[in-house]
């Protein structure tokens, strides 16, 4: 009988304090949201296993992954969007990986921003290791991670406090994010600026970035700081004539299988934009790229309703703004009849 007792105690004991610490981490602003790890991305590349008609595949980095808001596009297109562009990644292992191992023949729109785009094709450096990581755990997952992500979905949906992080973030409260924080509290020397999270997640991999990041200009500010600071050392220089010579070869075998291939530039603003055009000028990176590959291609800065959007911390489009992105993004490409299997109005 005492066992048994013992044995309730703990169990409400246990819930007295699972309840207490999602108050708490509730009561410091966190609300549930889907971590986008390499299981998530996993489901997405699975859907390329018997490509339809309808779909249309995204590839890049993070701010097609922000700008375009895939229940719009899904609506305002009639397509099935796949989302493959990963936050600080090139778009060009996925390029690979669609082009070698997939009959995808359909959209594939990339995502394009210099900095990451041109960066390398060295497969150690991290803009490559990113993308492949994602790639390599869609091909190696076992289904005891499968059997996990699917049983952690609901507690991600509900629970404010938990995660299980693929991408590391300083405002995480999972226990190694925590732990590793107050270890760094201790070091001496300098601290990097703390990086915190700013998007909101959804299952089909749909990223908006949060309210508070749009709406509270202070936390804005820290993910503007944690920019300054990753980017203020020295950096490797553009591999510029090796990416190129990489997308080019792999974007001619995917227009040879019947692929439809087209090139975006989302918006960039203030310090970003400022180092973009000084370090990656439009003229040798972007305009080159057009003009050798030859395929349908949208800067924003070349239309004006995408002048002044709102990107709270210089990179990514506010969610309202990305919506407003997306509708006539949408619209441009169904004028210039360049989404082949879209629905027309």
């Amino acid at each position: 009988m005492n066992l048994h007792r013992s044995f309730i105690l703990a169990i409400l004991l246990g819930l007295l304090s699972i309840v207490a610490w999602e108050m708490y981490w509730r009561s410091q602003g966190r609300i549930p949201n889907i971590d986008d790890s390499n299981s998530l991305s996993s489901i997405q590349r699975a859907k390329l296993e018997n490509p339809t008609d309808d779909q249309v595949v995204f590839i890049g980095s993070s701010r097609i992954l922000f700008d375009i808001q895939l229940d719009l596009w899904r609506e305002q297109t009639g397509t099935d969007p796949v989302m493959l562009a990963f936050q600080g990644a090139s778009p060009l292992p996925t390029l690979r990986d669609i082009v070698d191992n997939t009959d995808f023949k359909g959209t594939l729109i990339v995502g394009v921003t210099e900095g990451l785009f041109f960066s390398t094709t060295f497969p150690k450096a991290p803009p490559i290791s990113r993308a492949q990581e994602r790639l390599d755990h869609y091909y190696d997952r076992t289904y005891a991670q499968r059997l996990n992500h699917h049983l952690s979905v609901p507690l991600q949906k509900n629970l404010a406090f938990v995660t299980v992080a693929d991408e590391f973030w300083d405002s995480d409260v999972d226990l190694g994010t925590l732990l590793w924080g107050q270890v760094s509290d201790e070091r001496a020397g300098p601290k990097p600026a703390p990086f915190y999270q700013f998007e909101d997640v959804s299952l089909d991999r749909n990223v908006q970035m949060t309210s508070r990041t749009t709406n509270d200009t202070a936390y804005a500010n820290t993910i503007k700081l944690a920019w300054q600071d990753m980017l203020s050392g020295d950096m490797p220089p553009p591999d510029k004539e090796g990416t190129t010579k990489f997308f080019l070869e792999y974007a001619e075998k995917f227009l040879e299988k019947g692929g439809n291939m087209i090139l975006v530039r989302c918006p960039s603003d203030g310090w970003f934009k400022e180092i973009e055009t000084m370090g990656l000028p439009r003229e040798e990176y972007w305009d080159s790229l057009v003009i050798k590959s030859k395929l349908p291609s949208y800067h924003y800065a070349d239309y004006e309703q995408f002048q002044d959007l709102n990107l709270p911390e210089w990179s990514h489009l506010s969610k309202e703004d990305a919506d407003y992105f997306t509708t006539e993004i949408i619209k441009i490409f169904k004028k210039d009849g360049v989404l082949t299997n879209s629905k027309t109005e």
